[in-house]
């Protein structure tokens, strides 16, 4: 990158960032609509309710973190009314149930919206009595994953003996790995452990337990210089969001030049590759949404909880 074009990003405050993210994603919004495949039995869900789930996450934590009169609040507050339009104010969560009772991924999304106070009794009442029972306090899943459903039944008033904290010790960052065994699945398995704790932002860093926060401080900055350099750009962006979610563990200039060098990366449009070079090149005709839909709302949701940390502009 020339110097003129690293002084450019340079100028850019975190701020910039999340408002050209929310701003593609507000032009790319029609790409998050529900087709008729999103009932579909044996559907592709990962082109329909997992976008859509992506798109409630973030906004729910942008406009938890942004005043009612901020534009950015506006933003993601229409987003979300949008996306909650799509499940038909809820009701295509009672037909998934009904559909595939024993999936976790309705529950799952359907929080998301639940983190916002948009709410579908029925659908609540209907994914409570299947919860009850044995197949589905049994189904099989990773550790990580079973942290994300137990936070999704908190949501849904469903409760479980289950304790999350055993589960969340048998996650890979419960375990305290090598931090030379980091890699991009289990930087994404770290990531999604902190989120799970966090509320994705909204409950602030004490649900992260000391031991916890301390082996990030200490590992964090190396692994994400790591991501950045390899150009893994939406890993980089959830990194830089745990960055925000636990105190202290990157110092102001590590936080500074992460962010730098994530701006340079963001496309004129807003956009963020998931991966591959900076540059100017427009990702409509290139990259695709597929590419840059999830980056993108990382970027947006990182930017968030760096503000709402640090203040305006570039962290300090």
């Amino acid at each position: 990158m020339s110097a003129v074009a690293v002084r450019a990003t340079e100028a850019r405050g975190v701020r910039d960032v999340a408002e050209a993210a929310l701003a593609w994603v507000a032009a790319h919004r029609a790409e998050f609509t529900l087709g008729e495949d999103a009932l579909a039995a044996y559907g592709q869900v990962n082109s329909t309710w997992k976008p859509l789930g992506e798109l409630a996450q973030v906004c729910a934590t942008v406009t938890r973190h942004t005043p009612p009169a901020d534009p950015l609040h506006t933003r993601a507050r229409d987003l979300l009314a949008h996306a909650w339009d799509q499940t038909g104010q809820g009701a295509l969560f009672l037909d998934l149930q009904r559909q595939e009772p024993f999936a976790t991924y309705p529950l799952e999304v359907y929080a998301a919206f639940a983190a916002a106070g948009l709410r579908h009794p029925g659908y609540e009442t209907a994914a409570a009595t299947v919860a009850r029972t044995r197949g589905w306090r049994l189904v099989e899943q990773d550790p990580t994953r079973r942290l994300g459903v137990l936070a999704a039944e908190r949501y849904s008033g469903i409760a479980r003996p289950e304790p999350a904290a055993a589960v969340r010790d048998g996650t890979w960052l419960g375990g305290l790995p090598e931090p030379w065994t980091f890699e991009a699945r289990a930087g994404y398995a770290l990531t999604h452990v902190v989120f799970h704790l966090t509320d994705w932002g909204r409950a602030g860093p004490a649900g992260v337990p000391p031991r916890l926060a301390a082996y990030l401080t200490q590992w964090l900055p190396p692994w994400l210089d790591t991501c950045l350099e390899a150009r893994m750009w939406d890993l980089g962006c959830e990194l830089l969001a745990v960055a925000a979610s636990v105190p202290g563990s990157l110092d102001p200039p590590a936080h500074q030049e992460a962010w730098s060098r994530l701006a340079s990366a963001q496309r004129p449009s807003g956009a963020l590759p998931e991966t591959g070079p900076a540059g100017d090149t427009d990702p409509d005709g290139t990259d695709g949404f597929g590419h840059c839909y999830h980056s993108t709302l990382m970027a947006a949701f990182a930017a968030a909880l760096t503000d709402a940390r640090h203040g305006q502009g570039a962290p300090g």
